[in-house]
């Protein structure tokens, strides 16, 4: 698991930005700070992807130089995931993407304590390629396990990622028993879920702030 936040950096400044309820009322640097930390964390799980290397042709003669050996697809849960995705995208600028709509359904019980509806999902052939799964909060870790396995019928990933601007200590836990081989990349972890299964202190709702309430 990789953190943004474990060490100081200027992504500190962009998560309190993100955090802070009067900055919240700019919704365009609301959304570009999601992007910024999408960027962060993008060029981050990049060094450790395989490359390889080959001559590049310049106008004076050729350079040594290496490109991604694996295609890489972004895989996005609509809507509050499409700033946060746009920074990786920024980054794996070659990319595929994959869109999902997935939401919290009703309440069934006490074990289970909503469902996870997922109602549109569209994705490339995922068939040997490094899949990044891309949603700003991971809470529950419930919608990000359903939507991971629904792509694989896209096809199996060499590789499958992660990524969030904020989790919860039980999303995470959860994540890490259910699909152990997916590597986790993270701005931040916050103290933990409330009873309404929202993190705490978290930023609210992302999809909200972004775009205007449902």
């Amino acid at each position: 698991m990789f953190l943004l936040s474990q060490k100081p950096s200027i992504a500190d400044h962009y998560l309190a930005e993100l955090r802070d309820v009067n900055g919240q009322k700019d919704r365009m640097r609301f959304r570009r700070n999601m992007e910024r930390v999408g960027e962060l964390l993008a060029y981050e799980l990049s060094k450790t992807l395989t490359f390889k290397t080959e001559k590049v042709q310049t106008p004076l003669g050729q350079a040594s130089s290496r490109s991604l050996l694996q295609p890489v697809v972004l895989a996005t849960i609509l809507r509050a995931g499409l700033p946060f995705h746009q920074g990786f995208l920024s980054i794996f600028d070659r990319a595929d993407n994959a869109f999902i709509g997935a939401y919290r359904g009703h309440h069934i019980n006490a074990e289970e304590e909503f469902t996870v509806e997922m109602d549109y999902i569209t994705s490339p052939d995922l068939t040997g390629k490094i899949l990044i799964l891309i949603d700003p909060m991971l809470a529950t870790g419930r919608s990000m396990e359903k939507v991971y396995h629904a792509l694989l019928r896209f096809g199996i990933p060499s590789q499958t990622h992660i990524a969030s601007v904020i989790a919860s200590p039980e999303g995470v836990d959860y994540l890490q028993k259910r699909i152990p081989h997916c590597r986790l990349w993270l701005g931040a972890i916050d103290q933990k879920l409330n009873e309404q299964y929202y993190i705490v202190p978290g930023l609210g709702d992302a999809g909200d702030l972004a775009y205007g309430e449902k």
